[in-house]
């Protein structure tokens, strides 16, 4: 997964590498790598931390792709990890040509871990919650969203007026996250996670810190 391509050690190798350089992480990681950073985001505030920092460099973890989108919009520069979601780096511009030729008039919609040249060749580029909220106002007749299926789903159950085309890829890892193990686990206290208390505290300040920007 996108959590398992980094580690605590890998920060703090890159703060040595780039020492005084705020690193940025993505709030799909572990609480140990949050811990050794400066602030987390999600995808749909990335540009807004980054620039909150009123730094000339900034160090983004760990999807290569989130950074590049990001990098594209701000003079900032970004350096990325080489982490990538397995989800969205499948997706390619040929695949949008395609679809377009498949559904005249669609309008495609990306996730920003797509890579650069997906995002390149879509209409709009954003978060769930962007892309959701970008139907909604464009009620386009017939939209693709180049993201997990189940994303996909949801959008669409918000907006039942509009014809979805699903290019379908499924994230393994979220399809173990289901309601009958959500009541198993709270029901039997199966798989409890227990984080030092150190790292928990660290984690949370670069998680807070995040939501006043």
């Amino acid at each position: 997964s996108l959590a398992d391509s980094i580690t605590a050690e890998d920060v703090r190798l890159m703060r040595q590498r780039y020492p005084s350089v705020p690193v940025v992480t993505y709030v799909n990681t572990s609480a140990a790598v949050k811990a050794e950073s400066d602030i987390c985001c999600t995808s749909g505030n990335a540009l807004a931390v980054v620039k909150s920092l009123n730094a000339p460099r900034v160090i983004m973890l760990p999807d290569e792709y989130l950074a590049k989108n990001i990098a594209a919009q701000t003079k900032v520069e970004i350096i990325a990890w080489n982490g990538r979601c397995e989800v969205h780096e499948r997706f390619s511009a040929a695949d949008i040509r395609e679809l377009r030729e498949a559904h005249p008039g669609v309008t495609v919609l990306a996730h920003p871990e797509c890579p650069p040249e997906v995002v390149a060749e879509a209409d709009f580029a954003g978060s769930t919650a962007a892309m959701s909220d970008y139907v909604g106002r464009h009620k386009p007749a017939r939209v693709v969203l180049m993201t997990e299926c189940s994303m996909s789903d949801n959008i669409a159950v918000d907006h039942p007026d509009v014809a979805f085309v699903r290019p379908c890829n499924l994230c393994p890892h979220m399809k173990r996250i289901t309601l009958a193990n959500i009541r198993a686990a709270l029901e039997e206290n199966r798989h409890v996670v227990t984080i030092d208390t150190h790292v928990a505290e660290r984690a949370r300040w670069a998680v807070e810190r995040m939501l006043f920007v």
